[in-house]
């Protein structure tokens, strides 16, 4: 055994702090209750979590992608913390679901969603053309008018081309920010916010959500519009190569899934595939409630990650994952960011897309003509 003197120098090293928390009282706000109460177990993983996004990732030089999974917008995750964090100039860049920003644009449409409970009937629902998300209850009408949006609007001529998602998305949130503007419902869409501030939303799966089915509806009509899934792996990897060029590239994880590989899948896509000398991201931020054990935490840990290129190895000790559900995590991640950072401008990627997109194919090309 080591003598005792050995024994306290080690255990102070290893020592964030000495857990002796203040007691907590009604003045006690929501930054000191996670920084002086969140000590420890998921809940110490949530402080470092909050720390990490604010205290480094938020930095000037660095360019935050977010990517984002689990049925947040028709909870109202996505005007209550999404939109703000965007319009502060927090996230830069996104990856969802399509079923997300489906649901995202019943708000901007103003369509009501319900809060309920979980446990319902799920019979009488049916009968009553009522639609279930756990604990979340909307009309039928919802879906049927959203899906005549997305059909009526896809059938323009600024929609027949062939468009990556990001590109689709963009085109869609202008129309609907113009909606919002007319109907004074800013600040309720994602879609209708990213637009606004330049902000690019890839969908890592077209096909998987009702717009992607309403699209496929068009094409039997004879639309030209089509979606192409192989430009987005090119855009979102210039994105990141640019922002790996000038400074540093985070990831805030939201859930895993198809989102979470396509976000993550940039780093290998520059090394591995187009031969470009790069390292990974430098922050990896991850909320999820999945386990690597089960093979269901879909890129699981930051270590692992690391062995693709996905993660900058010398970067390791600046990655946190919170094993926690997202409907928790995200208000107060968000409130504490935008309680102890001050907003950063918006960086516009979705202007600079083509011009990153550029540079990415002449470096690819030098890189062939030098024979490597």
């Amino acid at each position: 055994m080591p003598a005792p003197d050995a024994q306290g120098k080690y255990l102070h090293r290893i020592s964030h702090k000495r857990i002796d928390p203040p007691a907590v009282s009604a003045q006690t706000g929501l930054s000191r209750l996670i920084d002086e109460a969140f000590l420890s177990y998921n809940a110490g993983r949530l402080r470092e979590a909050c720390r990490l996004f604010a205290g480094k990732m938020l930095a000037e030089d660095t360019v935050v992608g977010l990517s984002l999974s689990g049925a947040l917008t028709p909870a109202g995750l996505g005007m209550s913390c999404l939109v703000p964090l965007v319009e502060a100039g927090f996230i830069d860049w996104i990856v969802s679901t399509g079923a997300n920003l489906y649901h995202d644009t019943h708000f901007a449409l103003g369509m009501d969603m319900h809060q309920s409970r979980p446990g319902l009937n799920d019979l009488e629902l049916r009968e009553h053309q009522v639609i279930r998300i756990y604990d979340i209850v909307f009309d039928y009408e919802n879906l049927l008018g959203t899906d005549r949006f997305f059909r009526t609007l896809c059938r323009g001529e600024a929609f027949q081309r062939t468009l990556g998602t990001a590109e689709f998305h963009f085109l869609v949130g202008k129309y609907l920010a113009a909606h919002e503007d007319k109907t004074g419902r800013k600040g309720k869409s994602l879609l209708a916010s990213a637009y606004r501030c330049g902000v690019p939303i890839f969908t890592s799966s077209p096909g998987d959500s009702s717009i992607g089915m309403n699209l496929a509806a068009l094409q039997l009509e004879g639309s030209a519009l089509r979606i192409d899934p192989l430009r987005d792996v090119n855009q979102s990897a210039a994105l990141v190569y640019d922002a790996k060029k000038k400074g540093r590239s985070a990831v805030l994880i939201l859930g895993g899934g198809s989102p979470k590989n396509f976000i993550l899948q940039t780093e290998p896509q520059i090394q591995e595939v187009l031969g470009l000398k790069e390292s990974g991201h430098d922050y990896f931020l991850q909320i999820t409630d999945a386990r690597p054990d089960t093979g269901g935490l879909s890129g699981a840990t930051p270590q692992e990650a690391m062995t693709w290129g996905k993660v900058d190895p010398d970067q390791l000790p600046d990655t946190v994952t919170c094993y926690l559900d997202s409907t928790v995590a995200l208000p107060l991640l968000t409130a504490y960011s935008l309680a102890n950072r001050a907003v950063r401008p918006l960086r516009r990627l979705m202007d600079r897309l083509e011009e990153m997109m550029r540079q990415l194919e002449q470096e690819y090309a030098a890189k062939g003509a030098r024979g490597e």
